[in-house]
């Protein structure tokens, strides 16, 4: 199906646009078109897999490998980790939000052209393992690209832990080239070297090798400065207690099904939440709102 929902606004040229589409895969997805820039979202995990400036690269980095198929993970954009980060024992990775299909619940065009979109993870069995609650989806499209990740615990007497993450995926000319900015001083788990403490001690944080970090107690807005594509990516963020940066490397990369050999060298990711020793605790009726913004700009 293909129907589209504009923004109100007298001047044309400043309307954003929503088209809803069969992705690949024949998956459901959006496709949003404001006067800066374009933006993709499956149904399937409420997953951002890409978004453009007209004037520049796209931002976000999607494998050619990827599966687009019900029930699996889509490899690159902006997986949607709930509610746990990483393994758990008898359970998938990361969580089941990325897996499930969300229910799109309002399109928001701004007289401005910007868009908004909302999701709402709908019941599932996995979800019974947790006391009830509601996890909502907030997408903004701009000059930059907005994530709202809402949790709510909807028990009355227990409360509910959890780790939330955006597991962005950034698009670079060359991995080996680009510096990552704004961890300096902070601690982190290795997870490479079998999750030993550490901390960062360089101003610039380089590739050259498999990294897979978890940046502890820090709020702070981390740069990516990509010299050869000539662009300076902002995460900047609220509510998150962590960043993980990660990239596999050659040999991770040759074991993974969904990821090209070489496709390592033209990503990087720059995670934006609340995981491990800053997994978050939520009292009855309690409210939990992480914030992403991701903003780019040309490298003077």
């Amino acid at each position: 199906m293909t129907t589209s929902k504009p923004a109100t606004n007298t001047d044309p040229n400043a309307l954003g646009r929503v088209t809803f589409l069969d992705g690949q895969g024949d998956l459901p997805m959006l496709e949003i078109s404001t006067p800066w820039s374009t933006a993709e979202i499956y149904l399937l995990g409420a997953h951002v897999t890409q978004f453009k400036k007209k004037d520049e690269p796209p931002l976000l980095f999607l494998s050619q490998c990827s599966r687009f198929n019900e029930g699996h993970p889509i490899r690159g954009g902006i997986p949607v980790i709930f509610p746990w980060f990483g393994q758990r024992e008898g359970l998938g990775q990361h969580g089941f939000a990325r897996v499930k299909s969300w229910d799109l619940k309002e399109v928001l065009p701004a007289p401005d052209g910007s868009v908004s979109v909302r999701f709402r993870l709908p019941d599932c069995p996995e979800a019974a393992a947790f006391p009830p609650f509601t996890a909502d989806y907030v997408v903004t499209v701009n000059q930059s690209l907005t994530l709202q990740l809402i949790v709510t615990n909807q028990s009355k007497d227990a409360e509910f832990t959890f780790e939330n993450c955006l597991h962005t995926y950034f698009e670079v000319a060359d991995a080996t080239a680009i510096s990552i900015h704004g961890l300096k001083g902070v601690s982190y788990l290795d997870k490479v070297a079998s999750f030993l403490e550490k901390t960062e001690t360089s101003d610039a944080l380089r590739v050259a090798s498999e990294v897979d970090r978890i940046f502890l107690n820090t709020a702070g807005t981390v740069e990516i400065l990509d010299p050869r594509i000539g662009r300076r990516i902002r995460v900047e963020k609220q509510s998150s207690a962590s960043t993980v940066v990660w990239n596999p490397w050659i040999a991770k990369s040759r074991q993974m099904s969904d990821f090209g050999d070489e496709e390592y060298e033209h990503m990087i990711c720059v995670e934006s939440g609340n995981v491990a020793s800053n997994s978050i605790s939520l009292p009855p009726g309690g409210i939990s709102t992480l914030t992403v913004k991701l903003s780019s700009e040309t490298l003077k």
